[in-house]
């Protein structure tokens, strides 16, 4: 047994204080919440204004999002992209997201950092110049990133129900605003809109951390106590709900897709209603998770859709009750019918008390793991404080959780599932297609046979500082890494074996997903719905999967609940039942996921990415198959593949709270008398051609991927590759600064970074205007011209440096993300702080150490690219 300091990432966590959120008005209404946690040397900085897309007219629909997208541009005091610049440099991430009710800006700093990040929100909101030439060219990203939308079938669903919902309502229009509103937009439009929305009395700042809330409060009066209020503030109403409607809305649009998605959604009242936990546990119990109603009866017994959720979308002036779900196309008057004769039936006894009680735990159960980060717990605070609910707002909703009954439910239900309030929106394939049967009227009659309308109605954790990672040897190829942390009382657990595709011959490509898949759909005489319900009613989550190289089991699961959960665990890897229907659905599953795979540009593009680049190694499979090769797999060569993918070497990583004893022994039993196979990760063969172009019809955008090879993870030149990885991405990095920022060429800009121990990618990626591909990629050459010919800006070395450190940080705030890591870098053959190592080594690199890297691996003539066209 080896015991090392500190855990897994070699990184040193602190005590979160078990004190409340404190919350502070200023003298002119802005409220500053702060709460104070040291686990980690971080600050989350979160500041909303009271303002988004519901505060919009018809004729200046998307100011919101345009001023948010603005707000990054030039200020008074900085130049265009520096906002990013400097928080990115000092080791942080700035972003802004702008929704319905509110527009949040999000500041992720070192905790040494956190007034910096305050001081870009007050330059970069008050401060903006909105430059008119500036505008111009965010006005064309906005209006790429709305043609993008377009081109995806879940944003194009979305734009219409919430149209359907909100009828002539300013929830009605898309929050991004349509084309010839955006075209419109001044900068005087966009002044005199902060002037009227950005009041000190409507922003809310929070921050959560390692930060002393005085001193918080002190530098938000220094930064902000200036700002006035020049009117007031009348409190918005609620949108009533349309209780005159006699029939559904209905619509159905045909288009160049792979499968039919559809959206139905029920008007409910808004967040401050007093119903909000009612809501969320109606649409958990209807299609919150696998042991839902709508899942178990529509997708698992009757096979009529390839995925159903129902979500709860609760804004300040109205909601709505969400279903969303995905099939093929020829089942799509069958899935409604039978999905309007589940709504019809549903009443106050349609739950059970013991449904009930798990829909409960598992919503208590995310509220409670959004602690785990603090980007989560400011997120959590935020919501709470912003709409009204203020700092008992968490413990007050968990009391009405814990209230809701048969008869609350049976109440909502009758207030808000009827067929007249309800709008259904479908997309589907055109052409010689059984859906082409489809119509608005087909679909209105299969609603109207089961359902008649009615008539209207009028804890405190432990410092880790001190904690021990330990590895255990537990017999030959199988060892356990043990990762104490207990700030919340859960455990994670990571199960990684080697193996996943590597084992599979060329013609057997997707067996291994296709197993992953099957493997916990039946164990040790359970069938799949009670393994669902047994996880379910733990609040445990459970997920298989295989990679290239590594096939692995991931659970995550309340301390509490440490012995079911791991019982469970041993009977799913020694008894899998491989049941041939159980299969079979993981089979319709997967050919599924491939069609949606094939009917997203970026989901397309990196389905076909590897197959391109490794044509002749395993590593260039299609991970999920084909369609045609996975109807000839059976459930017996599902159970051989798990034969020898069980016999292979393993790494099991704990972290959390655990009980050491227990942990060890379920270990033990797991390892048995050892790996019976030897693994061996190779260097895959690179493809002799250059380019591959695919085509996904009637979108708006091209898709560019440049890649090219560089070492893998075993070679030294990993912390130099992954530093300029991160000079190129971001914000503030070169790809964006000067092809998105300087030319305008596409709203999405990055680069990406790809790692295996012998094979490696450096890839640069745009999405651009088809007119603009040419001049993207030349832009594309012009970027590796420079990098090979002239010295990094020590400004932009010191920032990848800095976000490249925080970034450390930020990714292992979770305990799954270590006990992944530990469990990844052991099973490849890599010591436990590899990671940290790099990370250590890119700091001491300069930029004539990049530009030798540029020199060595970004070369146009070995470069490979792949390109989707509309």
């Amino acid at each position: 047994m080896t015991t090392l300091p500190g855990t897994a990432a070699q990184a040193t966590y602190g005590r979160t204080r078990p004190d409340g959120p404190q919350v502070t008005v200023l003298p002119n209404g802005l409220t500053v919440l702060v709460q104070e946690d040291d686990r980690f040397p971080l600050a989350a900085l979160r500041l909303y204004a009271h303002t988004g897309s519901a505060f919009e007219t018809p004729e200046t629909a998307g100011i919101s999002h345009q001023l948010e997208h603005m707000v990054f541009k030039s200020t008074q005091k900085r130049a265009q992209g520096m906002a990013a610049k400097d928080a990115e440099a000092a080791g942080g991430e700035i972003n802004a997201a702008t929704s319905f009710d509110y527009t949040v800006y999000v500041a992720d700093m070192p905790a040494e950092n956190w007034r910096l990040g305050l001081d870009i929100f007050k330059d970069m909101i008050f401060g903006a110049r909105l430059d008119p030439a500036e505008l111009n060219a965010e006005r064309a990203v906005v209006l790429s990133e709305i043609d993008r939308g377009d081109d995806e079938p879940e944003t194009r669903l979305f734009k219409t129900i919430q149209g359907m919902i909100w009828p002539g309502a300013s929830y009605s229009w898309p929050v991004i605003g349509y084309r010839d509103t955006v075209a419109a937009f001044t900068g005087d439009a966009l002044r005199a809109y902060v002037k009227e929305h950005y009041q000190p009395q409507s922003l809310l700042l929070v921050a959560c951390g390692r930060v002393k809330a005085a001193e918080v409060v002190d530098e938000a009066g220094r930064l902000f106590g200036e700002l006035r209020n020049d009117r007031a503030i009348t409190p918005v109403a609620p949108f009533a709900l349309a209780r005159d409607r006699r029939e559904p809305g209905i619509s159905l649009e045909y288009g160049k897709w792979g499968k039919a998605y559809l959206s139905a959604a029920f008007p409910v009242d808004g967040v401050m209603s007093g119903k909000l936990a009612g809501i969320e546990v109606l649409a958990q119990l209807l299609g919150g998770d696998k042991t839902s109603k709508l899942h178990r009866k529509l997708k698992y017994e009757a096979r009529l859709a390839d995925d159903i959720s129902v979500s709860a979308l609760t804004l300040e002036r109205g909601g709505a009750l969400c279903i969303e779900a995905t099939l093929d196309p020829a089942k799509l008057d069958a899935f409604w019918a039978a999905l309007a004769a589940e709504l019809a039936k549903l009443n106050a006894l349609s739950f059970t008390g013991e449904q009930i009680e798990r829909a409960k735990l598992n919503i208590e159960d995310g509220l409670f793991q959004a602690k785990e980060t603090l980007g989560g717990l400011a997120n959590k605070l935020g919501f709470f404080q912003f709409y009204g609910f203020g700092p008992e707002g968490e413990k007050n909703y968990l009391h009405a959780l814990h209230g809701v009954d048969k008869t609350a439910l049976g109440a909502l239900l009758e207030e808000y599932v009827r067929p007249e309030r309800l709008s259904l929106a479908v997309l589907a394939p055109e052409g010689e297609n059984p859906a082409a049967a489809a119509t608005p009227e087909s679909l209105r009659a299969a609603r109207l046979s089961p359902w008649p309308v009615k008539e209207a109605l009028g804890g405190a954790a432990t410092d880790k500082a001190g904690a021990t990672t330990e590895i255990v040897e537990l017999a030959p190829g199988r060892k356990l890494v043990l990762i104490p942390d207990d700030t919340l009382p859960y455990t994670s657990l990571s199960l990684f074996y080697a193996g996943g595709d590597g084992l599979l011959e060329k013609n057997r490509q997707g067996l291994a997903e296709l197993t992953a898949r099957t493997l916990t759909r039946g164990a040790a005489g359970l069938t799949l719905s009670q393994i669902e319900d047994f996880l379910s009613g733990r609040a445990a989550q459970l997920a298989v999967s295989s990679g290239r190289d590594i096939f692995t089991l991931e659970t995550k699961f309340p301390a509490r609940f440490s012995r079911d959960a791991l019982g469970l665990i041993a009977d799913i890897l020694a008894k899998p039942a491989f049941a041939p229907k159980e299969l079979e659905r993981a089979r319709q599953n997967q050919i599924a996921a491939i069609a949606a795979q094939e009917d997203q540009p970026l989901s397309l593009a990196f389905r076909n990415l590897f197959p391109a680049l490794f044509p002749d190694s395993h590593y260039g499979y299609f991970r999920m198959g084909q369609p045609e090769t996975l109807a000839r797999f059976t459930a017996a060569e599902a159970a051989g593949f798990w034969a020898r993918q069980s016999a292979m070497p393993f790494v099991m990583s704990a972290c959390g709270q655990y009980d050491r004893e227990e942990i060890t022994a379920f270990a033990r039993e797991v390892a048995g008398s050892g790996a019976r196979e030897r693994y061996a990760f190779v260097a895959p063969a690179w493809s002799t051609r250059r380019e591959t172009s695919l085509t996904l019809p009637d979108r708006s955008q091209t898709h560019l991927l440049l890649i090219f090879p560089v070492s893998g993870s075993e070679g030294p030149d990993t912390p130099g590759l992954s530093l300029l990885k991160t000079a190129l991405a971001g914000q503030s990095g070169i790809l964006f600064r000067d092809l998105r920022d300087r030319d305008s060429l596409g709203y999405s800009v990055t680069a990406l970074f790809w790692q295996a121990p012998k094979a490696g990618f450096l890839a640069f990626y745009i999405g651009a205007a088809p007119d603009k591909a040419g001049a993207a990629m030349d832009g594309f050459r012009d970027t590796v011209r420079n990098l090979r010919a002239d010295l990094l800006p020590e400004s932009d070395v010191s920032r990848a440096k800095n976000l490249l450190r925080g970034d450390y940080y930020r990714d292992r705030q979770s305990l799954r993300s270590r006990s992944m890591e530990a469990a990844s870098l052991l099973i490849q053959g890599f010591p436990l702080d590899k990671e940290y190592r790099e990370l250590l080594a890119s700091q001491e690199i300069d930029a004539s150490r990049l530009r030798e890297l540029a020199v060595k691996y970004l070369n146009m003539e070995s470069a490979y690219v792949l390109t989707i066209k509309p």
